[in-house]
């Protein structure tokens, strides 16, 4: 797939660059034997042509024997289905591996034919699931527009929640803590003077200033975490050094350094109005140093760059204390077997209640400035856990 094509439906505006369905990254994924029929992730990426040839939509689409990477659970639906006597692998699965970011993913070049290509492209992964003899399609992390046109070919609604932190103009940081409530304040500056105690340097590295040694150093980072979480980290280190070379001006990694070697750091993805956090690690403890690289820094980059929001991936209720509010994100569901549909959709209209109560309950906890309200401690590092 020629990556101008691809590109021309993925990213055709600069202002709402996503950097994770660009090709390069895509592309990278799969080179690097990240994304593979041997991992898991075999390709079948759906492309819509016109009769010229011409292409007028794409979906990232994989088929998947397992339900690792994904970041919206359905292991219980697996296991519930297989019990029964059913086969729920392979399963067909939209997104972009290992990577819980909201973005378009029934991906059309815009013009007067967009609309007809997005539900183009939605009927043709119900026709592919069909030709594939799998048991579903799951489009995860779309745009709330596509989750409804989903919703009209037949897809079951899911909703989950993550913490974004939203730039209304701040200036600089200051500005941004202006905002908080005097105790949220506080507990932000403690935090930060001692993040970088011990001897600790903050550096921001993106474009050339990445070199391999940054990133063996951060794959080290990375494989701590990963080991510790999940036992097996999902991404090779071939992955980082390739796109380092395709995007490295889309990439900002926060290291911290002591005495002249890298210690800790965090992996971030810059959008054309979005700076996505994902990756972060560290060979040594110190106290609020992940707050301080996966957050902090964060923000008073995004409020620099006059980015609009940081996404700062998935889970994380401490988040809240720091800024970052819930947000809802969206994903659709096809479920082949008319049985295992009803049962699952069913259970998705008690799930979405759920979700909303409890996006309700956590922005009466804002940490921004408010006559009463509720304030939340924030919690310790050790009552922390790292996405």
């Amino acid at each position: 797939m020629p990556a101008a094509s691809w590109d021309a439906c993925a990213n055709p505006e600069l202002a709402t660059f996503d950097p994770f369905v660009s090709h390069a990254f895509l592309a990278a994924l799969e080179a690097s034997r990240s994304a593979c029929a041997r991992t898991g992730w075999q390709p079948r990426h759906l492309v819509l042509e016109d009769a010229a040839g011409t292409v007028l939509g794409v979906a990232p689409c994989y088929l998947k024997s397992h339900s690792r990477g994904e970041y919206v659970f359905d292991h219980g639906w697996a296991d519930a289905y297989e019990r029964a006597g059913g086969r729920y692998y392979p399963k067909l699965q939209v997104s972009v591996p290992f990577t819980p970011a909201t973005g378009r993913r029934l991906l059309v070049a815009p013009g007067p034919r967009a609309d007809i290509a997005q539900a183009a492209l939605a009927d043709g992964l119900v026709a592919l699931c069909r030709h594939e003899g799998a048991s579903s399609v799951h489009v995860t992390f779309m745009t709330e527009a596509e989750w409804q046109l989903a919703a009209e070919h037949g897809f079951l609604l899911r909703t989950d929640q993550q913490f974004h932190w939203d730039n209304p103009g701040y200036r600089t940081f200051d500005d941004f803590l202006d905002a908080l409530a005097a105790r949220k304040r506080k507990a932000i500056r403690r935090e930060r003077r001692e993040a970088v105690q011990n001897g600790i340097e903050i550096v921001r590295l993106t474009g050339a200033a990445i070199d391999e040694s940054a990133w063996d150093a951060f794959f080290a980072f990375y494989m701590d975490t990963g080991s510790r979480k999940w036992g097996r980290p999902y991404l090779t280190r071939d992955v980082f050094s390739r796109i380092g070379a395709a995007m490295a001006d889309r990439i900002l990694l926060v290291m911290a350094r002591r005495q002249g070697r890298f210690v800790a750091g965090a992996l971030n993805f810059i959008g054309g109005a979005t700076l996505y956090g994902r990756h972060w690690g560290a060979v040594e403890h110190h106290p609020f140093l992940h707050f301080e690289l996966c957050y902090y820094q964060a923000i008073e980059f995004a409020i620099e760059r006059g980015l609009a929001r940081v996404e700062a991936g998935a889970q994380g209720e401490h988040k809240l204390a720091r800024g970052y509010l819930p947000n809802t994100t969206w994903s659709a569901h096809f479920i082949a077997d008319p049985a295992l549909r009803r049962a699952i959709a069913d259970y998705l209209v008690r799930e979405r209640a759920y979700v909303d109560a409890a996006a309700r309950e956590l922005a009466a906890a804002s940490p921004f400035r408010k006559d009463g309200g509720i304030d939340i401690r924030p919690p310790s590092e050790a009552e922390m856990e790292t996405d």
